[in-house]
């Protein structure tokens, strides 16, 4: 597969306003996928069709690498060992600038949707091709549309198995096809019940961040919520949470969705809507919360914000 060059941009060369050094530092994350990857199209675009599609991810990470050159800032990228097979020069770089390299699994399938040993194979294979593409150990996974659910709960215990320090693929929210409405909305400290045989030291899970309003979980700033909300909201939900917790949230983005280019593929109305709406925005929107909030890589946040609180994994999780 033909490496996508790099491209220099020209870049505003203004700095970001000066930001307290008393407010909580956020986790800045990147879900590193192509247009054709996701799971609004898995019924148009199997992987067995995927070499069929021309990457755009290699020179939309890059633009993305650079937007946070501009402001000085680290992020943990979560990527898919699909695309570090076809693209190791791209993980490298990506290591090389001093971001976090983590894991997205290998092929973008659902984990509810995979049985305990079909879900061990895919992030084997994936670990094994960012650890070779980047040269070092990976901490962090985040499972494909955030797929770790109530019946794929089990999954956590595989995760840590293989090596990893934490995972952030729980939402605490109703979604069509994600969600754990009862889990706690920060980061918690795993525990597995003691009949389970299960013990993994110092496992955590960074639940991707929510706004709460009359006892109901709202979805927090990133992905398809950064561009098809309101542009005030993802701000406005940052500022909640560090008002009212002091605690660390999270922001996530995907590289296609800086690539108001990308081709069109004919699919429900429904899925065009959540992946095309806005797409002309994101990158704007994503420049004005690096220049008012503080982020850093998920494994820092987690040192400079240890979890408080434990949850344990129910002993009948499959």
């Amino acid at each position: 597969m033909t490496e996508v060059p790099r491209k220099k941009r020209n870049l505003d060369s203004s700095t970001p306003d000066p930001k307290s050094a008393t407010r909580p530092i956020h986790a800045l994350t990147v879900d590193v996928e192509d247009y054709f990857h996701v799971q609004a199209f898995r019924r148009q675009v199997s992987p067995e069709r995927w070499p069929r599609y021309p990457l755009r991810v290699d020179e939309n990470t890059y633009r993305i690498l650079d937007l946070f050159d501009q402001f000085d800032v680290k992020g943990t990228f979560f990527i898919l060992g699909w695309v570090a097979r076809q693209s190791p020069r791209l993980v490298a770089e990506i290591a090389n600038r001093g971001h976090e390299v983590a894991c997205h699994s290998y092929w973008h399938r659902l984990v509810y949707e995979l049985d305990p040993d079909e879900f061990q194979r895919d992030t084997r294979e994936a670990t094994k091709a960012l650890e070779d593409a980047a040269g070092k150990k990976l901490l962090g996974y985040r499972a494909p549309s955030y797929s770790i659910t109530p019946r794929s709960i089990w999954a956590l215990d595989v995760i840590a198995a293989e090596g990893y320090t934490y995972d952030s693929s729980i939402v605490p929210i109703w979604h069509d096809t994600y969600g754990f409405r009862s889990f706690p909305r920060f980061p918690v400290h795993i525990r597995w019940v003691p009949s389970s045989g299960s013990s993994h030291a110092d496992f955590v899970e960074f639940p991707p961040c929510t706004a709460r309003i009359f006892g109901t979980n709202l979805p927090g700033p990133g992905g398809g919520y950064l561009r098809i909300l309101p542009r005030w909201y993802s701000a406005w939900a940052l500022r909640r949470l560090e008002r009212l917790h002091g605690k660390p949230g999270t922001l996530y983005i995907h590289p296609w969705e800086v690539d108001p280019d990308q081709p069109r593929i004919d699919a429900p109305l429904k899925s065009r809507l959540r992946h095309y709406t806005h797409l002309d925005r994101t990158e704007a929107r994503l420049t004005a919360l690096l220049r008012e909030f503080r982020f850093a890589p998920m494994s820092e946040v987690l040192r400079m914000h240890p979890p408080e609180d434990a949850w344990t994994v129910p002993s009948d999780n499959g």
